[in-house]
C-alpha cells in the first residue's frame, strides 16, 4: 500500500480529490491536509484521511512524516506563500520523497529541484494531475495509428525496471525507443541504465504495452520480473540424475513463495525410469513437466522453451552451467540464473552481495531486494577487503540504503578487513547474489592469477547463487 500526502486547498484541489475518489486506484492510501474550508468527498471509495493542520508548519508536517512513510506528496494550495513554505519544510524533512506541486502563479518556473515536479496551472488542470498518479498510462492519440502503440511510462521508485540495463530486458513485440530524464532526451543502447523517475517512450503492440505498463508500475509479488514471468528448471539426466529430485523440490520451494507464477521443468536425456516417475508425481497445477525423449541438443531444447514460454529465471546445476553451449545460450538470453549449491534454498537464511563495481552493484540492486523479500531473507551487503580500503564503497552503500527506504526492507552492511573469498566460504546458509556479465567465465581459467572476487564465484560450491544479468558499457 502506497501512502500519499495531499496538501489541499482551493477549487483545483477539490476537483483532484473527487477524481482520486471516483477512480478508485488500487493500493493507494491518502492523507489529506485541509487548512481551509475544503472537505473530503462525502462518499469515500478509497482509503482517505483528513488532517486539519497548518501545511506550512514544520513541526506538524514532521509529525505526519513520522507517522507515515509517504511515497509522493502533492502540494495543491491557494497561495504562493503557503506553497513555497510547505515545499521548503517538506524538503527539510525528507530530501528524497517525490513532490508534485501546483503552480498557479508562474512563481516556480525556474525551480530546478531533484524529485520535485512543478505543474503549471496555465498549461495543465486536474486531469494532468490525475495522470501523475500511479496506474495511468499516457498514450499518444495524435501520433502514428493513435491506437495505443506509442506510450509514455514513468518508472516509479521500487519498479522492477529501475536500475536495469536496457540490454538486460528482453523486448519481444515492443521496444524502448527513448528515455526522458531530467528534461533531456536519451536514445538508449544496451548499456543504458533505467533509473527511477525516468519516462520511457515505448513502441509496440497496444495489448503488449498495456500489460507492460502494469509490470513497470507494480513492485510487490513481481519476481522474477522484468526478466520474464515464470520459472524454468533444466534437468540434463546425464549430469543431474543423482540430485534431480532435490533440484525439483528446491525449485518448487521458490515457486510456492511467489504468486501467479508457474514452473516449467524440462528433462533431457532421460535415464532412470524410477526417477522419471517420481518427478512426474510432482506434476501439479503450477508445475508443468516436459520430457524430451528424442535426441536433441541440450542448448536447442533450452532455446526452444525460452521462445515458447515467458521465462524469467532458469534453475541450473553447476555441471550444466559450465557447458559451453548452455552457458553461451543462457548469457545471450539475459535471464536470471539460479545455480544450485550444496545448501538447499529452504535452509538459506541470508542473501549476501559482495562489493564489486559501482555500475554492476546498481544493476543488481533491485532484484536483490525482490528475491530477499520473496524468501524472507536477511539482505547483507558485504565489503571485505584485505587492505581495509572501504572509501570507494560509500556511494554504493548510500544507493542500497536509499532502496532499503523505498522498498521498506532492511539491509545490513558489513565492512571488514578480510579476504573476500575466504570470508564467503566461512559463511553458512547463504544465497550469494552476483552480477552475470561476460567477464564471469574468466574465473574458469587460472583463477589464482586474478584478484577479482568475481573470478572465484564458481569455487564456492556450498552456496546456491543467483546471477543477475548486467549489460556493461
Amino acid at each position: 500500500m502506497k501512502n500519499i500526502l495531499i496538501l489541499a486547498d482551493g477549487l483545483v484541489a477539490e476537483e483532484f480529490l473527487r477524481s482520486v475518489n471516483s477512480k478508485r486506484i488500487a493500493d493507494n492510501r491518502y492523507t489529506v491536509v485541509l487548512p481551509g474550508s475544503l472537505k473530503l468527498p462525502e462518499k469515500l471509495q478509497v482509503p482517505m484521511e483528513a488532517v486539519a493542520i497548518d501545511p506550512t508548519s514544520y513541526s506538524k508536517l514532521r509529525h505526519l512524516f513520522n507517522q507515515h512513510d509517504f511515497t509522493v506528496v502533492f502540494i495543491l494550495l491557494d497561495t504562493l506563500e503557503e506553497t513555497g513554505e510547505s515545499l521548503k519544510n517538506i524538503r527539510r524533512i525528507d530530501e528524497k520523497v517525490r513532490v508534485v506541486m501546483l503552480d498557479r502563479w508562474n512563481g516556480f518556473k525556474k525551480l530546478k529541484q531533484t524529485g520535485t515536479t512543478v505543474v503549471n496551472a496555465n498549461e495543465m488542470l486536474s486531469n494532468q494531475l490525475y495522470n501523475l498518479l500511479p496506474s495511468v498510462p499516457v498514450i499518444a492519440r495524435n501520433v502514428g495509428l493513435g491506437e495505443g502503440e506509442i506510450m509514455e511510462v514513468l518508472v516509479p521508485f521500487g519498479s522492477t525496471f529501475a536500475y536495469r540495463h536496457v540490454g538486460s530486458i528482453q523486448q519481444i513485440k515492443w521496444r524502448i525507443a527513448a528515455i526522458y530524464r531530467n528534461g533531456k532526451l536519451i536514445l538508449p543502447n544496451n548499456a543504458t541504465m533505467i533509473r527511477p523517475q525516468d519516462i520511457l517512450l515505448l513502441i509496440g503492440r497496444p495489448q503488449v504495452l498495456n500489460n507492460l505498463y502494469r509490470r513497470i508500475q507494480k513492485r510487490s509479488g513481481m519476481f522474477p520480473e522484468p526478466f520474464g514471468r515464470d520459472l524454468y528448471l533444466f534437468l540434463d539426466m546425464d549430469r543431474d540424475e543423482q540430485r534431480a529430485l532435490e533440484y525439483l523440490e528446491e525449485s518448487i520451494f521458490l515457486l510456492e513463495k511467489l504468486e501467479d507464477r508457474e514452473l516449467i521443468v524440462r528433462i533431457v536425456n532421460p535415464g532412470s525410469f524410477d526417477v522419471i516417475e517420481r518427478i512426474k508425481e510432482r506434476r501439479q497445477e503450477r508445475v508443468d513437466i516436459q520430457i524430451s525423449y528424442e535426441p536433441e541438443a541440450e542448448a536447442q531444447a533450452l532455446l526452444g522453451d525460452m521462445q515458447r514460454y515467458d521465462l524469467g529465471l532458469i534453475f541450473l546445476s553447476r555441471r550444466s552451467f559450465e557447458r559451453e553451449s548452455i552457458y553461451t545460450e543462457v548469457y545471450e538470453l539475459k535471464k536470471l540464473v539460479y545455480l544450485f549449491g550444496k545448501t538447499p534454498l529452504s535452509e538459506v537464511q541470508r542473501a549476501v552481495i559482495l562489493m564489486s563495481g559501482e555500475e554492476e552493484m546498481e544493476a543488481i540492486s533491485s532484484t536483490s531486494f525482490y528475491i530477499s523479500e520473496a524468501l524472507g531473507l536477511e539482505l547483507c551487503l558485504c565489503h571485505f577487503d584485505p587492505e581495509g580500503e572501504f572509501d570507494s564503497s560509500a556511494r554504493i552503500v548510500e544507493h542500497y540504503e536509499t532502496l532499503s527506504h523505498i522498498f521498506h526492507y532492511p539491509i545490513r552492511t558489513e565492512a571488514r578487513q578480510a579476504n573476500p573469498v575466504r570470508a564467503l566460504k566461512e559463511m553458512q546458509k547463504v544465497l550469494q547474489i552476483a552480477p552475470f556479465d561476460k567477464d564471469l567465465r574468466r574465473g574458469w581459467r587460472l583463477p589464482f592469477l586474478s584478484t577479482r572476487v568475481e573470478d572465484y564465484l564458481l569455487d564456492t560450491i556450498q552456496h546456491p547463487k543467483l546471477f543477475i544479468p548486467v549489460e556493461m558499457g
